[in-house]
């Protein structure tokens, strides 16, 4: 079976098309024929993450799972999702696929691991879902890692607003509340920043963020985990 990248989106349907377009700035290529091939499921009707989590919305599990039997029948060979909240249901997602799912926080620890040390802790920019669901911290800290994340009130202030105004359109104001939340975390000791919501990247890139040197983009991780599987496999092809 040829490669192929199958990518569980719409959540939301602007994060997909910046994996995209990621996995395309991550590829040497000199024609179109050297590009990944990928698959999309981008469909943004899939329900809300953050408030499954907190109780007052429906399970986004069996729209998930629609979208990822749609990528296997299409033959994608490796599966990612474009959204880090939605890794609170990978093994069950992982469960029902044929196809192998890489894990967004599995990407984000080889980019750091690669890195240069540093003595301070890892900031995670995320949604209370993915704290708690302790998606990052778990992996972080088995490396030596510490991890930071914002108080309640930094999440209800800044955090949970900046996200939703960026799926609303409204970038700038999106990514200054963003950017508040990040600079929180350094306040506090962050020498590096995890920007663990797809949203967040897209924020502080608009407003040309300061803290964007220190920052790591777990979208951007996953887009060259797929150009690393695609040269992999795409050479045994």
């Amino acid at each position: 079976m040829k490669p192929l990248i199958g990518i569980l989106g719409g959540m939301g349907p602007l994060a997909t098309v910046d994996l995209m377009e990621k996995i395309i700035e991550e590829t040497v290529a000199s024609r179109d024929q050297d590009h990944v091939p990928v698959v999309a499921w981008n469909v943004p009707q899939i329900p809300d993450r953050q408030q499954a989590l907190a109780a007052t919305g429906v399970s986004p599990l069996p729209a998930m799972l629609e979208g990822i039997a749609q990528l296997n029948a299409v033959g994608a060979t490796r599966i990612v999702i474009a959204c880090n909240t939605a890794h609170f249901w990978f093994d069950a997602l992982s469960a029902a696929s044929a196809a192998t799912i890489i894990h967004i926080a599995d990407a984000t620890l080889d980019v750091l691991t690669q890195s240069a040390s540093h003595d301070g802790p890892v900031g995670l920019i995320a949604t209370r879902g993915t704290l708690e669901a302790g998606l990052y911290q778990a992996r972080f800290e088995a490396h030596g890692m510490r991890t930071l994340g914002n108080t309640d009130d930094e999440m209800d202030a800044l955090f949970t607003p900046g996200c939703y105004a960026i799926k609303r359109g409204e970038f700038d104001v999106g990514g200054r509340l963003l950017d508040a939340a990040a600079q929180r975390l350094v306040d506090r000791g962050a020498t590096k920043l995890v920007l663990a919501c797809t949203e967040v990247p897209i924020g502080l890139k608009r407003i040309a963020s300061a803290l964007l040197p220190i920052a790591v983009d777990p979208n951007r991780a996953l887009a060259r985990a797929c150009v690393a599987y695609w040269l992999q496999a795409g050479h045994d092809a």
